[in-house]
């Protein structure tokens, strides 16, 4: 387990390492002079080259990058075009709301969606079944950018019932959390549903149903175990893309967010805002899937026997 652990870790630093630099070139091709939107347009030429030697902008590519990555190691992620405030002040300010709103909806999608599975599998065919999955497929193939509108039109202007914008109280929390969760539930409940189907044709689902076993055992102790392991990864691995989606959610309903923050820096082009983003993003991606692979290993030995044979 130790050597397995040891192998996603290196390999998890590694695509980190290489996030970095494709990250950094993609900024470097970005239309634009970073000094002209720091300095303004009307600078005098020699300011100009300046501000540019004191920002290390005079320097090749490759020192840029390296002179980037030095700082963002310590946690200096650069200063704002436009504000002039520095990145990491800017961004950390807006994570904590962002995970409240990104990890509440997470739980409520794995709460939810894992009964809802199982209960359409177990009722395969059956008209809760058809039910179900047509509420898993309207849900799961709906943009979050649509859906969140057409709540905000029915709850907030209709029925006037709940706010629309901000972050005033608690109740406001409700719609942008209802927009991500809803289709999260649907992707839980699919694969929750599909895992059950697959697990109830396993020959020692059928032992138990042999043995003449209590309904309730066979599903909470045989297949519920068992369908849970993928689930439980794809826990892991969902967080990087609620995060995602959070970008529109938040500015769909003015959410004061990391999400919302990516949102106003790409309207104003603020690249050192863009990039952090994107960075701890990135990060959130590989340090879930990190998780994930160690969790899956935890729960299930063949993988890392697997693992150990290859």
């Amino acid at each position: 387990m130790i050597r397995y652990v040891l192998k996603r870790i290196i390999i998890g630093v590694l695509v980190v390492v290489a996030v970095t630099i494709l990250l950094f070139l993609f900024m470097q091709l970005l239309p634009g002079d970073p000094v002209t939107m720091i300095a303004g347009e009307r600078v005098p030429p020699a300011k100009i080259e300046e501000i540019r030697r004191s920002w290390g902008l005079d320097k090749p590519v490759y020192l840029q990058y390296f002179y980037w990555l030095s700082h963002v190691v310590v946690g200096d992620l650069g200063v704002s075009y436009v504000t002039k405030l520095p990145v990491s002040l800017l961004v950390f300010s807006r994570i904590a709301p962002t995970l409240q709103l990104t990890l509440t909806s997470l739980v409520l999608s794995f709460i939810m969606g894992i009964p809802i599975g199982m209960v359409a599998a177990l009722k395969r065919g059956e008209g809760v079944d058809h039910a179900l999955t047509g509420f898993i497929t309207f849900f799961y193939s709906m943009p979050s950018y649509w859906l969140g509108l057409m709540l905000m039109l029915i709850f907030g202007l209709y029925l006037k019932i709940l706010p629309v914008s901000g972050s005033f109280s608690s109740q406001s929390l409700i719609l942008p959390v209802a927009t991500l969760t809803l289709p999260s539930v649907a992707t839980f409940a699919r694969l929750m549903r599909t895992e059950t189907l697959e697990t109830l044709g396993e020959d020692f689902v059928r032992t138990a149903w042999a043995k003449g076993l209590p309904m309730r055992r066979i599903i909470f102790i045989h297949i519920l175990r068992n369908a849970l392991i993928p689930a439980t990864t794809m826990f892991f691995l969902y967080l990087p893309w609620v995060v995602s989606g959070a970008v529109i959610v938040e500015a769909v309903f003015a959410y004061p967010g990391m999400g919302q923050l990516f949102y106003k820096s790409v309207l104003r082009q603020d690249y050192p805002v863009i990039q952090s983003i994107i960075l701890i993003i990135a990060v959130l991606t590989v340090v879930s899937n990190i998780l994930a692979d160690l969790l899956s290993a935890f729960l299930d030995p063949r993988i890392r026997i697997g693992g150990r044979r290859e």
